[in-house]
């Protein structure tokens, strides 16, 4: 009797809705009214189906990162498909969740050091918003931070917790990877891995091949790690060389500077890390840095890179590229120096707070400096400052930047701690994989801004993610160890 009327009642209000939507519908002259009351009733079954397939949302997200594609909703708004609609309805689950079952939230995270200083570097992006130029763009900003850190920082510490699902993880990424570069070469080799062809094989996986090559390299860093824990003998041993041997082949003809240099600085990160010379490295890469800037600062050294503009072109062949890269006469470079110069500009103006996130490219042209304009100047593409580190002070002034770096620094360091302290040696060679890529990612961001694109942001935060469950199976380790030692006593005097 109860069970019939909670039924009529239901169907009664649904009855009700639908009468009202069909009511304004027609005033109104609008009949997307008429969705409300298929929104009623359709929104909470599938929010029950979500709930309760959380996991299998967060492995297709995974899927589908390296195949998403940027899609331009209006002029102003675009968003990438299909991943950031994953992220943004596994962040709105997880919170909703959160609201209801507090304990489903991974309190030892707060623990963590790692995690109090994101938490700091969250805040600080919060109360930068508003003292923003533009408050809204600087809002989005950091709206687009919490659907990022949410799936890839704290949802892993709830699904990602074994071996197997690390292993599954580093597939799942790999896979569709493979796939892009597979279809890259052979669109490739139709245009006779010419470098003018580049800018039209990628589409519409990546945007460029800067995006591309940053997220390859990453992925080989990967596939060196599940070819160290494959063992000789097994069958998929074959499989990993040939795939080694695609996805080096496929960064190769990338012509992507930044990504080669990320590769040796990776390479080089792994000696430094299995050495523990990460402090010292850290130390003179700072002070090789500030004396960098201090020598460009000095009677305004800088000037001496601004460009001819009548001769510094884009170049359509790959030896000339390099030929005026070396030069300083490529015009990618020298719009860089153009940006950088308006970017240094817009920091000492607002060294403290910055002018708000999001906030660069509508208001960097007003700080720039006229003898360092290029043909390209004009930013039809609305890209950045091609500097994260540069772009995080003027976006988030010193103090953010400060905060940024002394995440991106601990993250480094735990890497090292965590490999020379874990007993095991598939955690070990997943802590060593992680500073490799983070030193990549660091590396390919001097030059761009790819911290804030889905592809190379995802893979930033979730480095994260996996250090911090890192961080659990040591301390685990250490209370089993810490278990063992009175056994062991007993055992020794009987």
């Amino acid at each position: 009797m109860l069970a019939s009327l909670t039924y009529h009642k239901r169907l009664l209000i649904a009855m009700l809705i639908f009468l009202i939507s069909l009511f304004l519908g027609i005033v109104l002259g609008n009949l997307l009214w008429l969705l409300v009351p298929f929104c009623w009733v359709c929104i909470p079954v599938l929010f029950k189906y979500f709930t309760a397939y959380t996991e299998t949302l967060f492995w297709l997200m995974i899927l589908l990162l390296p195949l998403s594609t940027e899609l331009n909703i209006t002029p102003s708004l675009g968003l990438d498909f299909p991943d950031e609609p994953f992220l943004m309805l596994l962040t709105g689950i997880f919170i909703i969740k959160w609201i209801h079952q507090p304990n489903i939230f991974p309190s030892p995270l707060l623990k963590q050091p790692l995690f109090l200083l994101l938490l700091l570097h969250l805040s600080w992006i919060l109360l930068t918003c508003f003292y923003s130029i533009n408050p809204i763009l600087s809002i989005k900003f950091f709206l687009a931070k919490i659907w990022y850190i949410i799936p890839f920082v704290i949802l892993p510490q709830v699904i990602i917790g074994s071996q197997t699902s690390l292993k599954k993880l580093g597939n799942l990424l790999l896979l569709p990877m493979l796939f892009v570069a597979v279809q890259a070469l052979i669109r490739h080799s139709l245009l006779h891995f010419s470098f003018e062809g580049i800018k039209k094989i990628y589409d519409p996986f990546f945007r460029n091949h800067v995006n591309y090559s940053a997220m390859l390299v990453c992925m080989l860093a990967i596939l060196w790690c599940i070819k160290k824990l494959t063992p000789a003998e097994n069958r998929n041993t074959k499989w990993i060389h040939i795939s080694l041997f695609i996805g080096l082949g496929s960064l190769a003809l990338t012509y992507s500077r930044g990504a080669w240099v990320a590769l040796f600085v990776g390479i080089l990160t792994a000696i430094i890390i299995q050495k523990k010379w990460l402090v010292k490295g850290l130390v003179l890469f700072s002070i090789f840095m500030l004396f960098s800037l201090t020598w460009l600062s000095y009677n305004n050294h800088y000037l001496r890179f601004a460009p001819d503009f009548e001769h510094t072109i884009f170049h359509t062949e790959f030896k000339e590229h390099l030929e005026a890269t070396i030069r300083l006469k490529d015009v990618s470079n020298a719009e860089r120096f153009y940006r950088w110069v308006a970017a240094a500009n817009i920091i000492e103006a607002n060294p403290l707070i910055g002018i708000g996130p999001n906030n660069f490219y509508p208001n960097y042209k007003g700080y720039a400096a006229n003898i360092f304009k290029t043909w390209v100047s004009n930013n039809p593409d609305h890209s950045s400052v091609h500097n994260y580190f540069l772009l995080t002070a003027l976006e988030q002034g010193v103090i953010g930047l400060l905060l940024f770096l002394a995440l991106l620094f601990g993250m480094i360091g735990y890497t090292q701690k965590l490999y020379h302290q874990l007993q095991h040696v598939f955690y070990r060679e997943i802590a060593l994989t992680i500073g490799i890529i983070l030193a990549m990612i660091t590396t390919t961001n001097f030059l761009s801004d790819l911290i804030e694109t889905d592809k190379i942001g995802s893979i930033f935060w979730l480095c994260l993610g996996i250090i911090l469950i890192l961080q659990e199976k040591l301390k685990e380790e250490k209370e089993s160890i810490a278990l063992a030692k009175p056994t062991a006593i007993l055992d020794a005097i009987a």
